[in-house]
């Protein structure tokens, strides 16, 4: 069988005129970037990259010392490429400047580097979001304003995931389409073409350490679903939580299912828990494209109109039939 690598996976798209000669760039950039995390998540305890960092991000929440160096690959790998007008990290508070020494390009990059990275000291599975718009035209350096558009905006999205192999996974609006890293010949292959998610699940991903906290429609679902063959439902569920989000909607991804942190009582005052521009756009942009939908529980996640560059929203994605029923009783109620 024929093997395709992503760059000419990403000259085909270009071909077809589904993408540009710069977007195609800098993909390949963000992909040489994971390549790198990969092999320092890889070596974990050898490499002397477990345990914290001794410093908290923007979030207030502790740093690993393998989210500073994957924050710092992802930085350094793409500000000299010239296809870039800024970054946004979710672990810097600050929107990051091109060096001035460097061209600049027409994108706008935002990425949370190790997403899930409590799970780093146990082994689990970790990894890397990303999400690319354009930059709007205009004088000066990008500001915080440049970066707040609605979801649909974006051109592209994608993230990694570190576990037994190393899968990027990649939209330019066009599908979704999977590749696995070759360690041997250092390329990503073509491995998923046209991912999708199928219409109706029986497995569901949800903390069930916040139940207590849970608005009325979230425990009227999440009781439905544990009610089995019993139940309004009239078949079995499966509770899966692996808390990394990409190794929960890679699952959902792969053979169907609704991941699910809502807006609870615990984090109501926050919005939600989830990064709306870090995580939940590009996320949401990844299981459309697949097929899938993606909600607060209450409207459509990149129909939203970004207020800050750290904020936060309830996220509701998978499946469509289910996430369809969650925002309908959210609706209701």
């Amino acid at each position: 069988m024929r093997r395709v690598t992503l760059t000419q996976f990403l000259i085909e798209q270009q071909r077809a005129g589904r993408t540009t000669p710069e977007l195609r760039l800098l993909i390949e950039v963000v992909a040489r970037a994971v390549k790198a995390i990969s092999v320092n998540v890889s070596k974990g305890a050898l490499a002397g990259v477990l345990g914290e960092a001794g410093t908290d991000n923007v979030q207030g929440e502790a740093q690993k010392k393998l989210d500073v160096i994957a924050n710092e690959i992802l930085l350094q790998a793409n500000e000299w490429g010239g296809h870039l007008a800024a970054m946004a990290s979710e672990e810097v508070e600050e929107v990051h400047q091109i060096p001035f020494d460097y061209p600049k390009g027409g994108f706008l990059l935002l990425f949370d580097p190790l997403d899930g990275s409590s799970n780093i000291d146990v082994n689990i599975s970790v990894g890397t979001i990303f999400s690319v718009l354009r930059n709007p035209e205009g004088d000066g350096e990008p500001t915080e304003q440049n970066f707040l558009q609605p979801g649909r905006d974006q051109v592209a999205a994608g993230y990694a995931l570190y576990g037994p192999s190393t899968q990027l996974i990649l939209t330019v609006g066009d599908g979704v389409h999977g590749f696995t890293l070759d360690r041997e010949m250092g390329s990503f292959i073509y491995t998923h073409p046209f991912m999708t998610v199928p219409n109706e699940t029986q497995e569901f991903a949800i903390n069930a350490s916040n139940a207590r906290y849970w608005e009325p429609p979230v425990q009227r679902y999440i009781a439905e679903l544990q009610a089995g063959k019993s139940g309004p439902r009239g078949k079995d569920f499966n509770m899966r939580w692996v808390a990394s989000m990409v190794a929960d909607v890679h699952r959902i991804l792969t053979r169907g299912g609704i991941f699910m942190y809502p807006l609870d009582e615990k984090c109501r005052d926050k919005g939600g828990k989830l990064r709306l521009m870090y995580e939940a756009n590009p996320m949401a942009m990844i299981i459309e494209q697949a097929g899938g939908a993606a909600t607060t529980g209450r409207e459509r996640i990149m129909d939203l109109q970004p207020t800050k560059l750290h904020q936060r929203v309830p996220v509701v994605l998978g499946s469509a039939a289910e996430v369809e029923r969650v925002t309908k009783y959210h609706l209701e109620s």
